[in-house]
């Protein structure tokens, strides 16, 4: 399957959570916790930020953990020195989600559109 349609899967995948992830993304930042939010999608168990959407409760494949460009940088997930390399990816929270989607194929960002 080539990449763009992974991503068309993907995207799919996390509709079902576009309404919630919103909604955590706006409190994050409306309540000064950070002006980036992430959200770690997996499948199993993962330490890192705060459990929001578990897949067998919600009716989808993937568990979510809010989370922040700050954990990631302090849990050495994004380096010190790279952080303005993410910034300058790092898409409008008002019009994208990112996610961070751990996967039998490895990590990677992924930026899907609320609209």
């Amino acid at each position: 399957m080539a990449k763009a349609e992974k991503f068309l899967v993907l995207e799919q995948d996390f509709k079902i959570y576009k309404k919630a992830l919103s909604e955590a993304s706006e409190i994050i930042r409306n309540e000064n916790i950070s002006n980036y939010p992430i959200f770690a999608a997996h499948q199993g168990f993962l330490e890192m930020g705060i459990p929001i959407i578990k897949k067998n409760e919600a009716g989808g494949k993937w568990n979510i953990n809010a989370s922040t460009l700050e954990e990631f940088v302090t849990k050495n997930l994004i380096y010190n020195e790279k952080v303005n390399d993410f910034l300058k990816d790092y898409k409008d929270p008002d019009e994208f989600l990112c996610i961070f989607i751990l996967s039998e194929l490895g990590a990677t960002f992924n930026y899907f559109p609320l609209k």
